[in-house]
């Protein structure tokens, strides 16, 4: 099989979708991968590195999505590069198509085979390619919150973790999931007062064990979300419905009576957002303000920190990089109850529910298909 690696060109999207170490044994198992020139730089991996373990140098993106049979890559195609889909293509990347209704069409209407990382599951019924990226995302998030809770940065002007005689700051995390955790972990190992809001009573009898009784649980519904909110200093959105669009469970009238100054980092963005005032931002200009309120709404946070996203997140992928190129995709998809459960489009077709009921278009399994 021949697969491609272009470089990512959403905004300051600095990962990369295979590293040299993916090349070599893709290489060493017979196929042939087309790397675009400068795809690995800003995650350290240059060129030379990549021909060295056996890729072959593509100077130009058109020439990477040309040739492929697979293409491999990290964040969701944008509109320029729409341009490169054509029947027979597989893509194998970060797809969410819930809120994308233009790219689900364009796949569609190319007959495109897009396997999404984020709705691939294993055994254990998680979402093994989503996580490292939400370990990384949720970690970020109180980094990125403590820097824009500094006044410069439009903030209240408060020190996370405080100091003797000042208290902390109040971080309130919505959502208690891997996200949810990692956000957590940080949070508190900076000192701040953390509380964190699920619908799940045994995953907040699990967090309370797990931080040691050091962060408040607090079971969500709409009054406690309200008044949790209303004391944060920093909330972090951090809700998945894995293929779906996010639940809006931070109403617009609960931002509009949180502290001014207050900073919201809204993790779910990639989904659309938990937050209902949130948007779409991007590296370039991250953050804005709603009723004093900042919020940071950047859809690939982990961009910031390409070396160790990208190490992350294609530890995870790789195995699933070789099986597809050993199978082909019809096979492994076949094969695989986590590859099919990745499966978004199929010649032509929605295969995944939640992205096809979040933008209330038919769809069918992908067995049905290939049968």
């Amino acid at each position: 099989m021949i697969i491609g690696v272009p470089k990512e060109v959403k905004d300051h999207e600095s990962r990369v979708g295979i590293t040299p170490a993916g090349v070599k044994a893709l290489s060493d198992a017979g196929h042939k991968v087309l790397v675009e020139t400068h795809a690995g730089e800003l995650s350290a991996f240059p060129d030379d590195e990549y021909q060295a373990a056996g890729a072959e140098i593509v100077g130009s993106a058109h020439n990477v999505w040309g040739l492929a049979d697979m293409v491999v890559k990290v964040k969701e195609p944008v509109e320029k590069e729409y341009g490169h889909f054509r029947e027979g293509l597989t893509l194998f990347t970060y797809l969410h198509l819930a809120p994308l209704p233009e790219l689900t069409d364009k796949l569609l209407t190319k007959k495109v085979t897009g396997i999404a990382y984020e709705t691939i599951r294993d055994r254990a019924n998680t979402l093994p390619l989503l996580t490292p990226m939400s370990e990384v995302a949720g970690r970020m998030s109180v980094q990125v919150g403590a820097a824009y809770l500094e006044k410069e940065k439009g903030g209240r002007g408060v020190l996370l973790g405080g100091v003797p005689g000042v208290p902390p700051a109040n971080v309130c995390i919505i959502g208690g999931g891997i996200v949810g955790t990692n956000a957590a972990k940080i949070a508190v190992g900076m000192g701040a007062k953390v509380t964190i809001v699920d619908l799940n009573l045994n995953r907040l009898r699990e967090l309370d064990d797990i931080f040691g009784g050091k962060l408040f649980t607090l079971a969500s519904n709409s009054y406690n979300i309200a008044r949790a909110t209303s004391e944060a200093d920093l909330v972090i959105g951090g809700v998945l419905i894995p293929g779906a669009a996010a639940p809006k469970i931070v109403t617009r009238a609960m931002v509009s009576k949180m502290k001014k100054g207050a900073v919201i980092v809204d993790v779910a963005i990639d989904q659309g957002g938990c937050i209902e005032t949130a948007k779409p931002t991007t590296h370039s200009n991250p953050a804005y303000e709603v009723d004093g309120v900042v919020h940071y709404c950047v859809t690939n946070m982990p961009a910031a920190v390409p070396n160790t996203s990208t190490l992350a997140l294609t530890n995870a992928t790789f195995p699933y990089v070789l099986k597809l190129a050993q199978k082909g995709a019809k096979a492994a998809i076949l094969e695989d109850d986590g590859i099919r459960d990745g499966v978004n489009t199929y010649d032509g077709t929605i295969t995944c529910e939640p992205v096809a009921a979040s933008q209330q278009k038919p769809w069918k399994p992908v067995r049905e298909l290939l049968a």
